[in-house]
């Protein structure tokens, strides 16, 4: 592409034509404040917090959305500038809802940083009407607060552009502009996934997630109560971000050494139930291969996607696996072996569960979810709850020993662990069904074509004379384009995998939340996904039908992958949900 020579700060700068100004100054190491704009995403220019002059024009532009032109001349800090910049943060904070030390995203508010640099504080704000707000608790994983909402809209582009679904937008005109659910409908009652990818885009404290560390605090002081935990995958790979660890470094030691000095009596690993529920989907594979069954066959692992399957697609519900997801498999099996074997009355069990996904506190409450009698996971915490409790004890997480999970529910292969990533759920079930039919060892484990953050991927392999025509999709607006051609007629599948946020669990609404200016530089789920592949490959077993804790379940309990007692504790049923936006 053409670079053109412009003029930023009176340095002359060369910039690909076709660029912005706020993508020209980057070339210039010059950081120009943004709010609403999330690259490829959400290029709206609407805060105004990125203006900027350029020579000749009458007003300020917005820098996100202006393209630069052969010549231009463009001062980003003069007094016009900073004082517009200002001034817009005077507005903001003017009807912002002041309770920063109590706010869910208390030192991670971008308006707040931006407050700090300008040097805007209460006493300088205007004075004047407050438009009417809203507060919305009724969905199960997710607080709304109006009274905090800049109207940037970074989660409705999320909800609609990316997540294809559109839950929520700008409602009325004006002063009084709201975002909220079409005809103001409480966000409980309409057809959200609960995916909580509004909530990582959001740049204040508008959208946050039910916390329930007090619940786990309770549980962990109740002598009565045995309390375990487990932890998915993609928790260790991101954990270490909110204690100033760099983004795709793996805290896997550490986490289960804060686990157990925040009182847990065992700390058990989520990849255990993801190698289990390789055993029984690529089984669930096979049968529906030999025997005629519905194909093709979609994962279950997923909530997000399957609650938006269950309202969007619920004639495609039979091609859903049965199996439960690892969150809930790892409950069911805790409150019946590991409740049996070890002799405790799965009443007095509290299963928790450590999850990158605001989704999982909506599965945890799914019908067909309770094995024992009882709830199979009874909390389920996000990767920023884990570190709160964690804060809240003054335990120093960044110098703690590491320490590995308990035993037998803590054993797990390379396969358990990149789950997390897109294109991890079909990699192991590939490793275990291309073994399972060819009665062979593979030469390599590695399925590299299904690997990679690309929305959707498709693969071929040739199989005991069979091809199996795979595709993986993240994201859900991605879940729809393969769902449309299966539909369509237009493509012919045997697996696929969906994962309902972008890049899969790793980039999941429970994450550690970025600012924008991280979000924009750094491809944030491909570093997580890194270190996911990177303990895989450091693993002695890369396969889930390795696992000696497997193959030592389905001795003593439950018999073989698929049978009467494995579908009894570990499949699940699904339902058709209404579309109610």
């Amino acid at each position: 592409m053409e670079n053109i020579i412009v003029k930023i700060n009176g340095k002359e700068i060369s910039a690909p034509a076709g660029s912005t100004i706020l993508e020209a100054a980057k070339l210039a190491h010059i950081e120009i404040p943004t709010l609403c704009y999330l690259k490829d995403i959400n290029e709206i220019g609407a805060c105004r917090m990125c203006v900027v002059e350029v020579k000749g024009a009458k007003t300020l532009v917005a820098s996100c959305v202006h393209p630069v032109a052969p010549g231009m001349e463009i001062t980003t800090n003069s007094k016009r500038v900073l004082d517009s910049r200002k001034k817009t943060l005077q507005l903001l904070m003017s009807n912002h809802k002041m309770d920063c030390f109590s706010c869910g995203s208390a030192g991670e508010c971008e308006l707040i940083t931006l407050c700090h640099k300008l040097h805007v504080d209460d006493s300088t704000k205007y004075e004047g009407s407050m438009p009417e707000r809203m507060y919305d608790d009724t969905a199960i994983h997710m607080v709304r607060d109006s009274h905090k909402c800049i109207l940037c809209r970074r989660c409705v582009a999320m909800c609609e552009k990316v997540q294809g679904i559109g839950i929520i937008g700008p409602n009325r005109r004006g002063f009084d502009t709201v975002i909220d659910t079409a005809f103001f409908l409480a966000l409980g009652d309409t057809s959200c996934v609960n995916c909580g990818q509004c909530l990582i885009a959001c740049p204040t404290g508008a959208i946050s997630e039910k916390d329930q560390t007090e619940e786990v605090f309770a549980a962990i002081n109740d002598p009565d109560k045995f309390v375990i935990v487990q932890t998915a995958p993609s928790v260790r790979v991101a954990l270490g971000e909110l204690y100033g660890i760099h983004i795709g470094n793996e805290v896997e030691g550490k986490m289960v050494t804060a686990l157990r000095m925040l009182g847990f009596d065992k700390v058990f690993d989520t990849d255990f139930a993801a190698d289990l529920t390789i055993m029984e989907e690529a089984t669930e594979f096979l049968h529906r291969v030999k025997e005629g069954g519905k194909l093709p066959l979609i994962t279950s692992c997923s909530p997000g996607w399957v609650k938006y399957c269950e309202h969007y697609y619920p004639d495609m519900i039979e091609h859903l696996s049965s199996c439960k997801s690892p969150q809930q498999m790892f409950g069911a099996i805790t409150k019946t072996y590991y409740a049996e074997k070890m002799g405790i009355d799965p009443s007095r069990i509290v299963s928790v569960s450590v999850m990158p996904c605001t989704a999982k506190k909506f599965e945890k409450t799914r019908p067909d979810q309770d094995a024992s009698g009882f709830p199979d996971v009874d909390i389920a915490i996000t990767t920023r709850e884990l570190s709160r409790m964690i804060n809240k004890v003054g335990i120093d997480f960044v110098n703690l020993p590491d320490e590995e999970f308990d035993n037998p529910l803590g054993d797990s292969t390379g396969a358990g662990v990149i789950f997390g990533a897109t294109g991890g759920v079909m990699e192991a079930a590939l490793r275990t069904a291309v073994e399972t039919l060819t009665g062979e060892e593979l030469k390599t484990v590695d399925f590299k074509e299904v690997r990679g953050t690309d929305g959707v991927k498709e693969a071929t392999y040739h199989v005991n004379d069979m091809d199996i025509h795979v595709a993986v999709a993240s994201g859900l607006g991605n879940a729809k384009i393969l769902m449309e051609r299966i539909k369509s007629g237009e493509a012919n599948y045997h697996f696929i995998e969906i994962m309902g946020c972008p890049g899969g669990c790793v980039n999941g609404g429970g994450q550690p939340r970025h600012s924008a200016k991280i979000r924009n530089q750094f491809d944030i789920k491909a570093l997580r996904a890194g270190a996911l592949y990177g303990l895989d490959s450091s693993k002695s077993l890369r396969k889930s039908h390795e696992n000696p804790s497997i193959k030592k379940i389905y001795e003593e309990y439950l018999g073989e992958p698929g049978s009467h007692k494995a579908h009894d504790i570990l499949h699940t049923t699904y339902i058709e949900r209404k579309v109610n936006k």
